[in-house]
């Protein structure tokens, strides 16, 4: 969801009784962060932690800008000179730093971004831009790994997508059933890659390839 949308939406429900969503404030988000300090057994006034509100707050910041960015604008120049190129546009190993919806806990991994062009391309920093944007917002990886596919389908209509994601959840590393190693792997596939085994698996094999 685009940062406009955001804020025209209802706190996780559709009912209309509810108000519409407000953006607290720099220093609402600072006494919260105080509350889950005492909350978690310690002073908030301590000197070890009594800066310690501005700088996560400074963190979220930084880590959910996401929210006020817009992949399309990302994606809206495009070259339309492409020399008869008609083959797989891909980047491998791009780095994702996100945070799961569910505890709001880091996850750590991977993405691989490929699709086939049509008559534009795009520059391919600005695939690793629209990771970085749905990257850096609360959601799924599930979810991620879909609204990336989407944005690239929608601005740049190729002929098809595919995106895989590997990625280290600390919320089942860290806490419930403290499973170190264990990554989650999320893919996508549209029109030809979804079509075409051999184009499917000439993708898997790239994300393979070391």
């Amino acid at each position: 969801m685009d940062a406009p949308s955001r804020d025209r939406a209802l706190i996780g429900s559709d009912d209309s009784s509810l108000e519409p969503f407000k953006r607290p404030t720099r220093e609402e988000a600072m006494e919260a962060v105080r509350t889950l300090i005492a909350w978690a057994g310690d002073d908030p006034r301590r000197e070890g932690v009594i800066d310690t509100p501005k700088r996560v707050v400074d963190a979220y910041g930084e880590w959910f800008v996401g929210y006020t960015l817009d992949p399309a604008k990302e994606l809206s120049r495009t070259f339309e000179d492409v020399q008869g190129y008609d083959d797989i546009v891909m980047l491998r190993e791009i780095e994702v730093e996100s945070h799961c919806e569910h505890h709001m806990a880091p996850f750590l991994g991977k993405a691989y971004v490929a699709y086939m062009p049509t008559n534009r391309v795009v520059g391919i920093s600005k695939l690793a831009k629209v990771v970085e944007i749905f990257a850096r917002r609360l959601q799924t990886q599930e979810t991620m790994t879909q609204q990336i596919c989407d944005a690239i389908t929608d601005s740049l209509r190729p002929a098809g997508v595919a995106v895989l994601i590997d990625a280290a959840h600390q919320c089942m590393t860290t806490r419930g059933v403290h499973h170190r190693h264990v990554t989650t792997i999320t893919t996508q596939f549209t029109g030809v890659f979804k079509t075409d085994p051999t184009l499917r698996q000439r993708f898997l094999d790239f994300v393979n390839k070391r």
